[in-house]
């Protein structure tokens, strides 16, 4: 699978997300259950909606206590996300592990599916700044910056996934070697954040 069939499943999330554009929308995967495409899907659905809520607690007019359900909901997508990251990496060790590696093998410095995660943001970002060039209330100095910075993440798209193919090309004939760790995010687990310990 290369890293353009990635992005295709990501634009397909985008866009059935927005076919109705609310947060509280429920998931419309129909990819087989935990399959490698379904994970994909699930991961942009994730930054998809998260998203969309990191727009609306920038809102001014917010109150504080829909601010704080928002940062919790932001929180826990987050979470969400770094699980499915580390779901989609198993996917890729299970590829390559026992992948012959080559004498001067090397380490890279983020995963496969971090790389992905990061595509994944990309797409989203390309999406909405089309949104932007398309706007027919902007101003024409306001649509030719969209327009360049538009075009600088079309060009970053081109280059990530380029990228991608060729890491995966290198574990795959053994000159990068994968290993898989986990984030540890110390602040959501109740016996590692301090703040929520000492509160039992």
């Amino acid at each position: 699978m290369k890293a353009i069939e990635f992005s295709t499943i990501f634009n397909q999330s985008i866009s059935n997300y927005h076919l109705l554009d609310n947060v509280h929308q429920p998931i419309q995967n129909s990819y087989e259950k935990d399959s490698f495409s379904y994970f994909l899907y699930q991961k942009n659905w994730i930054d998809t909606v998260q998203w969309h809520y990191e727009d609306l607690i920038r809102n001014p007019q917010i109150e504080p206590a829909e601010a704080l359900l928002i940062k919790r909901k932001i929180d826990q997508l987050n979470q969400q996300r770094t699980d499915l990251v580390e779901q989609i990496d198993d996917f890729f060790y299970s590829s390559f592990h026992q992948v012959s590696q080559q004498e001067n093998a090397v380490l890279n410095t983020e995963s496969p599916a971090w790389a992905i995660d990061r595509l994944s943001i990309l797409c989203l970002k390309i999406y909405h700044m089309r949104v932007e060039v398309n706007r027919k209330d902007s101003s024409e100095d306001q649509i030719a910056a969209c327009t360049s910075k538009l075009q600088i993440l079309e060009q970053q798209f081109i280059d990530l996934t380029t990228a991608i193919d060729q890491l995966l090309e290198e574990y795959a004939t053994g000159k990068k070697f994968m290993k898989v760790y986990r984030q540890v995010k110390m602040y959501n687990d109740p016996n590692l954040n301090p703040v929520l310990y000492t509160k039992r």
